[in-house]
């Protein structure tokens, strides 16, 4: 693939799919038939600078194909250059970039399953063996093994996809030979999956804030929302004003929930003070954190809450449109987003005039396709603009050139749906929950050696050991890892770390994003790291030289001395570390400065090679 448009042309179901999306073609220049619109063609061309400005559709344009196909053809990639006016090698780059996406034929079925670290601690090697032992050569099925699902509180995880009109999909978790191999033969009789209230154990008690109706209310109906105090903060909202929201969210002292704790209210203060326009709200539910999955469990367990939170975070920055960048692994999330959305529009709660209030401000969902990469703010930028999704230099900061170089708030799931109880029960009730540093709830997600893993709610500065009881930790113990790939171990004997962003600092390890995956002795630890090594080399995005060298070279280390331990693993452990410092200091984002982070611990804490 080059700059040029080729000779290979698209087949009429290529086309159906990326005229479903962007309209049929006006005129040859953007693929029509020429013998039909030679005569006007031959005197003007039309719609370069329009298509061009139309660029932000590549990647919508690049999952039309992806779902009715199975694959991008060159034919397919060669017609939608056209039509958005994008050069081929460009759109090549992007389609190549992202996992979820072939550019080579395959199947129309692609069996993904999860090979990370919790489902290889319960069982994904001998699960894939299994399902490749039973669809072999001919089962019109591609089994392809993938980083974490987001089904981590049900491991071992498996997600079919059946191309077509419409796309097919079927989860099985936890999966077993026989039922993934149904979801993958026919994801229509595949059992339903089971309702998001089963992933969080303390569903329907008391006291909880951001769960608390997860599991009590339907979550496909926004009067049964509304009933249970859903759009109180945002008639609140008007209240106060875009500032007094500000100030509100600022006195509550919120963090970004995300991993960064960044104090929200600055970031919304820095958004909304900048005279550039338009301004935008990018919501970032693309969690690809191995062991992470309590977002999918809000968007698919209360949506409602994230489309009002997302309008008052819209309200408070001056955000007339939002985008919602949800993980392409998550089709029941996106099934109900799009529902509620299409009811908040249809209400007047989305729209022109959101409760008459004169405030226009509406919400659009654009996919991932498989990339962790994209969790980084401006690779998600990138993302969506339609380039690869690469990490941008820092400054400018995106509350000054984010999306489209406009101002732009940035937030995860957890984060905005923290700004609904902040406006209900006013800034000093919530700070009073938690620790002076560390504000509010915290969602963790718990899986791997415990009796009831899932999404649970406590209030900052309680002891990881608190939480592990209330999960039901398995006899012997040996590690608990937190903040997921990026984070780092700690021993069985350092259970009371304060679940706070400044105790687990203190530490010497991360809360991260709240993943809490506990290891008993059966899980063979040296395997473990060399996943989290080859989960860096796989999702670096090549950009800089540290990550995209450093990750191999991780990677390869670890290979050499998986089975070996004390004098003969001190050469390679002493390059790990060498590795390890250049990629902290030197990469351009977090996922290279992390990279080294869980396997420095396992080293320091736990002697993995002793």
């Amino acid at each position: 693939m080059d700059l040029h448009f080729g000779d290979s042309m698209p087949t009429d179901e290529e086309r159906a799919a990326v005229d479903a999306l962007l309209g049929p073609p006006e005129s040859s220049w953007e693929g029509a038939d020429r013998d039909e619109m030679r005569a006007a063609d031959l005197r003007w061309a039309r719609g370069g600078r329009e298509a061009r400005d139309r660029r932000d559709l590549l990647l919508p344009g690049l999952h039309a194909i992806n779902d009715r196909i199975g694959w991008i053809s060159d034919g397919a990639l060669d017609y939608l250059c056209r039509r958005l006016t994008v050069p081929p090698a460009e759109a090549y780059g992007v389609a190549t970039f992202y996992a979820m996406f072939s550019v080579k034929p395959r199947p129309a079925t692609v069996l993904q399953v999860c090979t990370d670290l919790a489902c290889a601690a319960a069982g994904a090697p001998e699960l894939c063996a299994g399902i490749e032992a039973r669809l072999g050569l001919g089962s019109g099925v591609a089994v392809e093994r993938s980083p974490c699902l987001g089904l981590c509180e049900r491991a071992p995880a498996a997600l079919a996809i059946r191309a077509g009109d419409p796309v097919r999909t079927a989860v099985s978790a936890p999966a077993t030979v026989d039922r993934a191999v149904l979801a993958a033969s026919a994801p229509d009789s595949a059992p339903e999956e089971p309702p998001a209230a089963l992933a969080v154990p303390q569903a329907g008690q008391d006291g909880l804030m951001l769960l608390h109706r997860v599991g009590v209310v339907d979550p496909e109906s926004l009067d049964d929302y509304r009933a249970h105090g859903g759009y109180t903060a945002l008639r609140r909202a008007f209240e106060l004003g875009p500032a007094g929201v500000i100030r509100e969210v600022t006195d509550s002292g919120l963090a970004g929930r995300g991993g960064a704790a960044f104090p929200t209210g600055r970031k919304w203060q820095a958004t909304a003070s900048q005279p550039d326009h338009p301004h935008y709200l990018v919501c970032n539910a693309d969690e690809s954190e191995p062991g992470t999955f309590k977002d999918r469990v809000l968007m698919e367990g209360d949506p409602y809450a994230l489309v009002e939170a997302m309008t008052v975070a819209a309200y408070a920055t001056g955000a007339h449109q939002g985008y919602l960048y949800l993980r392409g692994e998550y089709p029941r999330a996106l099934h109900r987003l799009e529902h509620a959305i299409a009811q908040a529009r249809a209400r007047g709660l989305l729209g022109d005039d959101i409760l008459g209030q004169g405030y226009a401000f509406d919400i659009e969902i654009r996919r991932g396709a498989g990339a962790y990469i994209c969790g980084e703010e401006t690779a998600l930028f990138n993302s969506i603009e339609g380039y690869r999704g690469e990490p941008r230099s820092k400054p400018p900061f995106p509350v000054e050139k984010g999306l489209f170089g406009k101002p732009t708030v940035e937030n995860n799931v957890e984060t905005l749906v923290n700004v609904l109880p902040i406006l209900t029960m006013g800034a000093p009730a919530y700070a009073a929950i938690g620790t002076d540093r560390s504000t509010g709830p915290k969602l963790f997600c718990v899986s791997g050696s415990v009796e009831r893993p899932g999404v649970y709610e406590l209030p900052f500065g309680a002891t990881l050991g608190d939480l592990l009881t209330l999960a039901g930790v398995r006899e012997g113990l040996r590690a608990v890892l937190l903040g997921g790939a990026a984070g780092g171990f700690v021993r069985a004997d350092e259970l009371g770390v304060p679940l706070t962003f400044e105790g687990t600092r203190e530490a010497g390890t991360t809360l991260g994003s709240g993943v809490v995956m506990a290891f008993d002795d059966s899980v063979p630890l040296p395997r473990l790291l060399l996943r989290i090594a080859e989960f860096f080399r796989d999702e670096s995005c090549g950009q800089c030289v540290p990550c995209r060298v450093g990750t191999v070279r991780q990677e390869e280390a670890l290979h050499r001395i998986v089975e070996r331990t004390g004098a003969d693993a001190a050469g390679d452990i002493a390059l790990l570390r060498e590795v390890g410092r250049a990629m902290r200091d030197a990469s351009i984002c977090g996922l290279g400065q992390t990279a080294w982070n869980a396997v420095e611990s396992a080293i320091d804490r736990l002697g993995a090679y002793e």
